[in-house]
C-alpha cells in the first residue's frame, strides 16, 4: 500500500477513536488427535466418535486394511471386552471378534453366564480393540499405532461408562494399564483405568493352542469373577 493512502487510513480510523489495529492470527493447525467431547446432555456417544473416525489415516495401519472394526455391542453395556486388534475374519466383515477367537470368546461369555446362572449373551455386552486396523500379517501393534488408535479406544470406554473392562491379551493390558507385567502376572487380579476396575485375562487366540489348558481354565475362572461383580 502506498505510504500516503496508509497515513490517511490510519487517520480515518484514529478520528473513528481506535486506539490501536491489530492483525488477525490463523487458527492453529488441526491436531492429530480429538479431545471428548461433553454437552449439555452428556458425554459423546459411539455414533459420534465413530463418525469422528471416519475413514482413518492416521496411521500406517490403513494401507492394507480392508475396513475399519469399530467395535460392537451394546452401548450401554456394563462390561466392556477389549482385544488387540481385528485379524483377517474381521478385516473381511467389520466386526471385533468373529474368527476362532472369537468364537471362543463368544462361548466363554454365554457358557459362562448360563453355568453362574446369569441371563447374557454375547450381543449384552460390547467387544472392541484397541488398534481398529488389522496390522499386517497379524502382527503385534506397534507403539504409535496403539497410541494413535488407543485415543479412541479411550473415548469408546468414556462414552460407555461401564462397570468393568475386561482386557484380553498383552496388548490390551499394555494399552490400559501402562504396564510391562505380563498377563500371567496380572490375570485374575483387579486393577484400574481411570476409576474404572480391570480384569487382564489370555486373549482367545492364546487360549486356542491345545497346550495351553492351563490357561483355558484359568480364564474360565477370570471371567466367573467378572461376571458376578458386573451382574450379581
Amino acid at each position: 500500500m502506498h505510504p500516503e493512502l496508509l497515513r490517511q487510513y490510519l487517520e480515518y480510523y484514529q478520528d473513528l477513536g481506535m486506539k490501536s489495529l491489530y492483525r488477525r492470527t490463523p487458527p492453529p493447525p488441526q491436531t492429530l488427535f480429538t479431545e471428548p467431547r461433553a454437552s449439555a446432555s452428556g458425554p459423546e456417544t459411539l455414533d459420534a466418535i465413530r463418525a469422528d473416525l471416519g475413514d482413518c489415516h492416521r496411521c500406517r495401519l490403513d494401507q492394507q486394511r480392508t475396513q475399519i472394526v469399530f467395535g460392537v455391542g451394546n452401548p450401554q453395556s456394563k462390561l466392556v471386552f477389549v482385544g488387540e486388534g481385528p485379524g483377517a475374519d474381521e478385516d473381511a466383515q467389520g466386526i471385533p471378534f468373529v474368527g476362532r477367537a472369537g468364537q471362543l470368546l463368544t462361548q466363554m461369555i454365554e457358557n459362562t453366564a448360563e453355568r453362574e446362572g446369569i441371563p447374557l449373551k454375547r450381543q449384552d455386552v460390547y467387544i472392541c480393540n484397541v488398534v481398529k486396523c488389522r496390522p499386517p500379517g497379524n502382527r503385534t501393534p506397534e507403539a504409535d499405532e496403539m497410541e494413535i488408535c488407543g485415543q479412541f479406544l479411550f473415548r469408546q470406554l468414556e462414552a460407555i461408562r461401564p462397570k468393568a473392562i475386561c482386557v484380553l491379551g498383552a496388548t490390551a493390558i499394555k494399552a490400559l494399564l501402562n504396564t510391562k507385567e505380563g498377563v500371567t502376572r496380572l490375570r485374575g487380579n483387579w486393577l484400574k483405568w481411570r476409576d474404572v476396575p480391570v480384569m487382564p485375562t489370555y486373549h482367545p487366540s492364546y487360549l486356542l493352542r491345545a497346550y495351553n489348558q492351563a490357561a483355558k481354565r484359568e480364564a474360565w475362572e477370570d471371567l466367573k469373577k467378572v461376571l458376578h461383580y458386573v451382574y450379581d
